[in-house]
């Protein structure tokens, strides 16, 4: 398992700011936001979107944006508004906004070379 710091801003009031440690999931989508930081960060949601977890279950969540700091760099992202029981997850468009990849033997995130055609 691989996990890393972020820090969470809310883009409407980048003030409003939480740091958290999210498991890397590069089978996850989006990323995952607590509901104890939605709440503390007072995200909102843009519209609310069915997901298909690994077991086939399908789930209702939130989807709104937020700021992500990454070491010295930040973006906004599509976020996931969690639920009671979500845990925190950095999912893959996030780590590809960053230029991010996971090696998985080594359990690291590495920096990838971007193309842009």
């Amino acid at each position: 398992m691989t996990k890393v710091n972020l820090t969470i801003k809310n883009p409407a009031n980048p003030s409003l700011a939480a740091q958290e440690n999210f498991l890397v999931d590069s089978g996850a989508h989006y990323t995952v936001i607590p509901i104890e930081l939605v709440k503390k960060l007072n995200l909102k949601s843009s519209y609310e979107q069915d997901f298909v977890l690994a077991d086939g279950k399908i789930i209702k969540r939130k989807v709104g944006g937020a700021i992500v700091k990454f070491e010295n760099k930040e973006l906004p992202v599509a976020i996931i508004l969690g639920e009671k029981g979500d845990s925190p997850l950095l999912g893959v468009t996030t780590l590809e906004s960053f230029g991010l990849m996971l090696d998985p033997f080594k359990r690291k995130l590495y920096h990838s070379k971007l193309m842009l055609g």
